[in-house]
């Protein structure tokens, strides 16, 4: 088995990578650095999640690398609600950081548990990697983990693993927050429509 440095954002986020990267012959070690995550109790919450399952059920260990506040607070937070340059400093701070420790600690390969979720920027995160991998002699090992999601989901659950509704920063909460009012408003029009549409129907038949 290839060892191999594996960037992690949460705990239900690595379940497919890890029995995936296995399948294809690589021994993940992960490195937890999401300076991103906020407030610091929703932090501990994930990496406590994280821990607990690599422990008990995938067996895996897990390295807890730096968090630099201060560094996101400077390089992504200025970017505020503009989600694209947003989060493509958000992967190069994290990305960066789990590329210098891997290299510290001897290993040749790198991958990301953020390739697993639809609701990232699939493409600049490849990207970065890339870049970011191949600038500390690393192999990045990128790939499509997205049609996995569902199945990840549904373990994830199934195991009582804690599931967050937001990617990790205030801003990330902020637009999730809209997006769920959005949906709520959406499905209250469609049910006034429906009814109205019964209505009408119901009226015609007199």
């Amino acid at each position: 088995m290839t060892p191999l440095a594996l960037h992690a954002c949460c705990g239900p986020c690595s379940l497919e990578p890890v029995r995936l990267l296995r399948e294809q012959g690589f021994e993940p070690t992960i490195i937890w650095t999401n300076p991103n995550i906020q407030p610091v109790s929703e932090h501990l919450r994930r990496l406590d999640t994280l821990r607990s399952w690599a422990a008990d059920v995938a067996h895996v260990d897990v390295i807890v690398a730096g968090d630099d506040r201060a560094a996101w607070e400077r390089s992504v937070a200025p970017h505020g609600m503009d989600r694209h340059a947003r989060c493509r400093a958000c992967y190069a701070l994290r990305l960066g950081e789990a590329c210098r420790l891997a290299a510290e600690r001897g290993f040749s390969h790198v991958s990301t548990t953020l390739a697993v979720s639809p609701y990232q920027l699939f493409d600049d995160c490849g990207e970065l990697l890339g870049s970011i991998a191949r600038a500390h002699g690393l192999v990045p090992v990128w790939q499509d983990f997205r049609p996995f999601y569902p199945e990840a989901t549904r373990e994830s659950r199934e195991l009582g693993m804690y599931r967050q509704n937001y990617c990790g920063c205030r801003f990330s909460a902020a637009e999730a927050c809209m997006e769920r009012h959005a949906a709520r408003d959406e499905r209250k029009r469609q049910r006034a429509a429906e009814r109205q549409a019964a209505r009408q129907a119901s009226q015609a038949q007199k």
